[in-house]
């Protein structure tokens, strides 16, 4: 299999004619290094800086999202934080809507074919995209833009020539498709175009840089190769890391339920911060805060002496609440939190009727929202994780009475519920 990571031997730009590097085009590419996980290739991003400076013109910086879910969470904000710091330092960034790519479906990381989405789908998830990417990026600054604006030009005549461009080795070579090959998973011909019609997206913006997910390296590559094969100096690549789910482990995502949803109320935001863990918050400071590394290593160096890591989280689900928030809420969702923590009830829980009494306790919890099944409902009254009205319930066969009163389930999930 090609080691792509040669081509930072194999396609850095001259050495004659290069730039010296000035003060400030160093410090754009530590902003730009910050947390990343890959730059391909810095000499050629450094010499693109520096004839950034010298002639005035901003560079082209590209970020690709499919439209295939509503709503954005901060697993999607590592790399918008990214492009949101290019653009304060003066480069053009090019929020690009891969509506007609959606269609095809990015088979990245998966191991079975995925579903396409409609045109009706696609419509409906990028209403809010751009809405909520703005929380992050400065909108008046940010050029918005969609691949079917050139993709839909091209016709059967062009995807085949488009096609001409690429070997079927050279696609197979991405990991995923390699193990699916191997392991005689279907692999259907519109997934191999995915990564074409990604690439060909770098030559119709003439990009000068790709951000994307580590799980995109291939597909930004062949921009690369895409846009030497068309005659244009091939775009750099900047991978982030995917940041993890709540659970530590899986890459945060909404079908994992291990998200923090960036338009999430402050209250709940705060609540799911402070649950990471103590190792896990030092990966979502690195690549969520905006406070200094510096400062980051001082919070580590505290800790190792005895400082609570708690305060440290704290002043991470702060920043982060009042980023998409404000300075308020932020001190609103921590003093609801301390009052939760010491066993008080919120004051904005939702209120519930539900009908039955008298009503088993688990059939109870289902109907009020608070659990998804009676199952996971009695399970939690084991587990000593149901109050009512403060009180532990402890009997699995409790048949509540009609009335009034507080729900609870673990530390965070409330209704106020009347029951008749």
């Amino acid at each position: 299999m090609t080691d792509h990571s040669q081509e930072k031997q194999s396609v850095t730009l001259p050495v004659s004619g290069a730039l010296p590097i000035t003060s400030s085009v160093q410090n754009a590419l530590d902003i730009v290094k910050r947390g990343a996980e890959e730059l391909l290739v810095e000499s050629e991003l450094t010499q693109k800086l520096l004839r950034s400076e010298k002639n005035g013109k901003p560079l082209r910086i590209k970020l690709g999202l499919d439209p295939t879910a509503p709503d954005l969470h901060l697993g999607h904000t590592v790399v918008l934080n990214k492009m949101r710091q290019l653009q304060d330092l003066g480069h053009t960034v090019i929020f690009l809507i891969g509506d007609f790519t959606s269609m095809i479906g990015d088979p990245s990381g998966r191991n079975v074919t995925r579903p396409p989405l409609t045109r009706e789908q696609i419509e409906e998830n990028a209403k809010t995209y751009f809405a909520q990417a703005s929380m992050v990026l400065d909108a008046a600054k940010t050029e918005i833009r969609y691949n079917s604006e050139w993709c839909d030009q091209l016709g059967a005549r062009g995807m085949i020539q488009l096609s001409s461009r690429y070997t079927v080795a050279r696609i197979l070579e991405r990991e995923d498709f390699t193990k699916r090959f191997k392991d005689g998973t279907p692999i259907s011909v519109h997934e191999l175009l995915y990564p074409l019609m990604q690439g060909y997206d770098s030559v119709a913006l003439q990009s000068d840089l790709e951000l994307g997910g580590t799980d995109q390296k291939f597909n930004l590559l062949v921009g690369r190769e895409l846009q030497k094969d068309y005659g244009q100096e091939p775009q750099c690549v900047l991978t982030m890391p995917l940041l993890e789910g709540l659970d530590g482990v899986e890459k945060m995502s909404k079908s994992k339920g291990n998200y923090i949803a960036i338009t999430e109320p402050p209250n709940t935001m705060f609540a799911k911060l402070m649950s990471i863990s103590d190792p896990m918050m030092w990966r979502y400071l690195e690549l969520l805060s905006f406070r200094p590394l510096a400062e980051i290593a001082q919070f580590r160096a505290a800790v190792e002496q005895g400082r609570n890591p708690r305060d440290i989280k704290v002043l991470l689900a702060q920043e982060i609440v009042e980023r998409f928030h404000s300075r308020e809420a932020a001190e609103g969702a921590l003093a609801d939190f301390d009052n939760r923590a010491r066993g008080g009830i919120p004051d904005d829980i939702a209120e519930v009727e539900v009908a039955g009494a008298p009503l088993g306790i688990g059939q109870l919890l289902k109907q009020a929202g608070l659990c998804p099944s009676t199952s996971e409902a009695l399970r939690m009254v084991e587990q000593g994780g149901v109050r009512i009205d403060g009180a532990v319930v402890s009997d699995k066969a409790l048949k509540v009475e009609a009335g009034s009163f507080v729900l609870q389930v673990g530390k965070r999930k409330f209704a106020r519920v009347s029951l008749a």
